[in-house]
């Protein structure tokens, strides 16, 4: 087999500059311990045989890969391409490289996908979707790579995690939505099983109804998938039920309620308000436009990358649960916007 047939080796580099393989891989890693006519011609030679360093390979030595895996629930939801982009730009400025992987199979697919990962001898993994399951979530908390969760929370405070306050931004909401004159509003949400919905976002719909007067109904209470098309069946059951506002967590499925509202003849926002969550740019194409709770997506993206490599690093942690600040834009979903 010919060299050109097959991946070039640092052994190649090392034979052909006429310096060891030590020096080659100082010259790698930016080492400054090293001649500069020695760099330039080990360069030279790297450039002639297009090499390319192996990050596996050289964590045997380093004992760390340099690559952190990164498991999406959906690679199609604008949310984590949005968390993604603030996770690489800081993997990016730290010289970490990444492996995505998404849940293409639903929960059943997290536990391997999480030890395929491991397999490929990862520094770090940072996970972001709602819904953790036991079996998952034990081999996180034992798993010998540090994990964070972009997103998501971490209710026994085991596995730091980057998030905004779910409890005060969806009581916000609906509290908005009540001084507008609704008295019947909807919470609409993914998997009750997911602390971020069973609990803190039905909190904080519950504290808004409370402070409010307004007896809680299970009623109101949509659980679904995140889908166009779930969103239009949500929506044939609160147009039934006589709802007049609804907080929705995910803005594909706030998309899909509004599409149905608007087909059935509804006027929005005189007869049907809608907040959503995410604020991607689903909420500006959307007609009218859909107001929405701004999470910082692409900070809490970054943020978890940054905690991810002190964690990598062994360093000092103040704050195992990072809450970042967000905002609320008004726009054609809603009144007095």
């Amino acid at each position: 087999m010919d060299k050109s047939d097959k991946e070039i080796t640092i052994t190649d580099v090392a034979k052909q500059a006429g310096v060891s393989m030590a020096t080659v891989s100082r010259v790698v890693n930016g080492n400054n311990n090293v001649k500069e006519t020695t760099r330039q011609k080990v360069m030279d030679v790297i450039d002639k045989l297009h090499y390319r360093p192996n990050a596996v390979a050289r964590g045997l030595a380093s004992k760390k890969s340099t690559t952190i895996g990164l498991i999406l629930p959906n690679m199609g939801d604008l949310l984590y391409s949005n968390l993604a982009k603030g996770i690489d730009d800081v993997a990016s400025m730290y010289k970490y490289n990444i492996i995505l992987t998404s849940l293409k199979n639903g929960i059943g697919s997290e536990q391997q996908l999480f030890n395929d990962l491991l397999a490929k001898q990862v520094d770090g993994i940072i996970y972001m979707g709602e819904t953790i399951s036991n079996d998952i979530y034990k081999e996180m908390c034992n798993s010998r790579v540090p994990v964070v969760f972009a997103g998501a929370i971490d209710e026994q405070q085991q596995i730091s995690s980057v998030n905004i306050d779910y409890v005060k931004a969806v009581r916000d909401v609906v509290k908005f939505l009540i001084d507008n004159g609704n008295r019947k509003i909807a919470l609409v949400t993914g998997d009750l099983n997911s602390p971020i919905n069973g609990k803190y976002r039905l909190e904080g719909y519950q504290q808004a109804l409370e402070n409010a007067g307004i007896s809680y109904s299970s009623d109101n209470v949509f659980e679904t998938v995140y889908s166009l098309q779930a969103g239009a069946a949500v929506w044939d059951a609160m147009h039934d039920s006589g709802i007049t506002a609804a907080f929705v967590s995910n803005d594909l499925l706030a998309a899909g309620i509004l599409n149905a509202a608007v087909d059935s003849g509804i006027q929005v926002p005189e007869e049907f308000e809608l907040v959503t969550s995410s604020n991607t740019i689903l909420c500006d194409v959307a007609r009218p436009k859909m107001t929405s709770v701004a999470q910082p997506l692409y900070d809490i993206g970054a943020v978890a990358m940054r905690m991810l490599t002190k964690l990598m690093n062994d360093e000092e942690i103040n704050d195992k649960t990072i809450s970042l600040p967000y905002s609320f834009v008004k726009r054609g979903t809603t009144k007095n916007n």
